[in-house]
């Protein structure tokens, strides 16, 4: 799929997941961590973000 803003979504995008096919294509990143019961990357600090935990709850203990 292409993305008219890919380049312009990878600048603000935090994910530090290295084999995501899904950077910068924000709704297939929505789209997929929905699927998972998880939020995507860019509801977390950097220093969460790390852990790579995108569960709903590890985003509420972070607020």
């Amino acid at each position: 799929m292409e993305c008219e803003h890919q380049q312009e979504n990878l600048v603000r995008c935090n994910c530090t997941y290295e084999p995501c096919s899904r950077k910068g294509t924000c709704c297939l990143c929505l789209q997929y961590h929905r699927r998972m019961d998880e939020l995507p990357a860019c509801y977390f600090s950097a220093a969460d973000e790390r852990i790579y935990d995108r569960s709903v709850s590890r985003f509420l203990r972070s607020r």
